[in-house]
């Protein structure tokens, strides 16, 4: 009987054993499949433009012959101006977008009133609306108001981004007890200043959290800006790079070259700050 138990315990050992290497291997194979386009875009920024459309070494990872000219080109050709004015629109994106949120969020949270399920319903249509449909508008709106080519921008990503954000901050605000607003109702705190010493202090990684979604989101958007910025002068980076190409051939090589530089500042943002991000999308999943 022993060994028949030493032997099942040996069993079950090395089926956990092929199970965790199995594991391990799928996971291997997810972070291959999900950094090898940054690492293929890095190697193509530094090969030369024979050896991107060579034949013989167009699928070759490792350049012949690394160079930074398309990093110089990129550069000349005012790529930092365009990262400029992305940082400038974003930033001011998140700042409004979270200002606004906040508030609407601890409103519909926190107060009953006609309507509040029908506004979050709606809250959430409008965040699924296609681009395609409020472009228009949005650009005759722009005209009339003789904002075309600026940074009231702004404005616009906020059309894409508050939806969103509005619904990410409601749950962060429900999962707050009420008996902390209770406490400070007694001791004499206002609706604002229950806000802003108990309640946004506790939401603060939710808040954060959105406002690094708010800023990426702000940062990738394109079709906005091309269609209401047509000045180059402010374009941002993802129009910025669509500029790279002439008339037969698009400019591989600086694209990639482009896309290394303009993935830096976000990559550095979710690196840095990783730890708050996964603690605000968490936070508000369980409701104390």
């Amino acid at each position: 009987m022993s060994i028949q138990k030493t032997d099942g315990r040996a069993t079950m050992r090395r089926r956990k054993m092929l199970a965790r290497g199995f594991a391990g291997l799928i996971i291997l194979l997810f972070l291959f499949v999900s950094v090898f386009p940054f690492i293929w875009v890095t190697a193509t920024s530094v090969k030369p433009s024979p050896e991107i459309f060579g034949a013989r070494t167009a699928f070759r990872l490792i350049a012949e012959n690394p160079t930074l000219e398309h990093y110089k080109v990129v550069l000349e050709k005012g790529l930092l101006r365009s990262v400029l004015n992305s940082f400038i629109v974003s930033i001011v994106t998140t700042l409004y977008v979270i200002f606004v949120a906040t508030l609407s969020a601890y409103l519909v949270s926190r107060f009953r009133f006609k309507g509040k399920t029908f506004l979050m319903a709606m809250i959430l249509a409008v965040s699924m609306f296609p681009q395609m449909i409020i472009v228009g508008p949005i650009y005759n709106m722009f005209y009339s108001l003789g904002i075309l080519n600026s940074y009231w921008v702004s404005l616009a990503y906020s059309s894409i981004t508050l939806p969103t954000a509005v619904w990410i901050m409601v749950a962060h605000f429900k999962s707050i007890p009420l008996s902390l607003e209770e406490a400070a109702r007694i001791d004499g705190a206002g609706a604002l200043r229950t806000l802003t010493h108990i309640i946004f202090p506790l939401a603060a990684p939710g808040v954060f959290t959105t406002a690094i979604m708010t800023f990426i989101a702000s940062w990738n958007e394109y079709l906005l800006t091309f269609t209401l910025n047509t000045d180059a002068n402010y374009h941002t980076v993802p129009v910025g790079i669509t500029a790279l190409r002439t008339q037969f051939t698009i400019l591989w090589g600086q694209i990639a070259a482009a896309t290394v530089i303009v993935i830096i500042p976000t990559l550095a943002i979710v690196l840095l700050f990783q730890k708050q991000i996964i603690s605000g999308i968490t936070s508000g999943a369980v409701k104390e």
